[in-house]
């Protein structure tokens, strides 16, 4: 096997280094694709990638319905990948894959078109509808693959992916605290956002961050609460506090959280103004 491969790459650079630059012009120009396949590979197996993916946009065109069809394909899609040009690199994987889809690359294609779009998502606080497409993707191939050896790597991608949509709304939610009652109940709002995104991703790394949001927004929506109201959100500050213990006794945010509970506390049945701690 290695031979062979030895063979087929000293035939290709010698006839990359018989035509040179004006017989790459020839090549491009002339109409055997043959000759113009085998100077892709040629290229591709040098890492000329750029060169490589020039010839072989042609090549697909020309080559459907052929035996060389489902290669060239695949090899376009992965110079794109190696140009760093993933959304290219994704949409040719999967057109690889949809049109060969129980062929010799259809695993490859199918990881590698979810790879590139994990590779193409963007910051966690834009739009994320690439890295939905990006988790669907994986989450189909693991699905259809489910002993592929590729597995362990896209689960880790979808799980990394997850916590990049609940970092948003994390952001979101400090948002809505940091407003506070300015045009309107906030602090709700903020409590709202963290719940669903502990509904949503029950496993994420943000849970216990989102945790102590809801706790700080439920003891300072008691905080400013008209007076009627207030004992029952110092109640419900309380009873957050006790499941935030519950969950994470270790936590880092425990002083915070054991000042809530003090102060609480302290104003259950309180009329008059609000005591803090001493």
């Amino acid at each position: 096997m290695r031979k062979t491969a030895s063979i087929f790459f000293s035939l290709m650079l010698a006839l990359v280094m018989m035509t040179g630059c004006s017989g790459y012009n020839k090549i491009l120009k002339a109409s055997d694709y043959n000759t113009k396949y085998s100077l892709a590979k040629t290229y591709f197996l040098e890492g000329r990638y750029t060169s490589c993916s020039s010839i072989l946009e042609e090549c697909v065109a020309y080559q459907r319905g052929t035996a060389q069809a489902e290669e060239s394909m695949y090899l376009l899609a992965t110079c794109y990948y190696n140009l760093d040009d993933y959304l290219a690199a994704s949409q040719y994987y999967m057109a690889c894959y949809r049109a060969f889809p129980n062929s010799t690359f259809s695993e490859n294609c199918l990881y590698w078109s979810g790879r590139s779009l994990f590779l193409d998502t963007p910051d966690p606080r834009l739009d994320a509808t690439s890295t939905t497409n990006a988790i669907e993707q994986l989450q189909h191939f693991v699905e259809t693959y489910p002993l592929s050896k590729f597995r362990p790597e896209a689960e880790e991608m979808i799980y990394t992916m997850y916590d990049r949509l609940v970092e948003k709304e994390v952001g979101t939610a400090e948002l809505y605290y940091n407003m506070g009652n300015y045009m309107g109940n906030n602090y709700r709002s903020s409590i709202i956002v963290a719940e669903n995104a502990l509904r949503d991703y029950p496993y994420t790394k943000y849970r216990e961050k989102l945790a102590m949001i809801i706790l700080r927004s439920k003891f300072q929506m008691a905080q400013e609460s008209v007076l009627e109201k207030r004992d029952d959100r110092y109640r419900d500050a309380i009873d957050e506090y006790y499941a935030f213990k519950n969950e994470f006794p270790e936590s880092s945010y425990m002083k915070e959280a054991d000042r809530i509970l003090r102060v609480s506390t302290r104003n259950l049945g309180n009329k008059n103004q609000i005591i803090e701690e001493d």
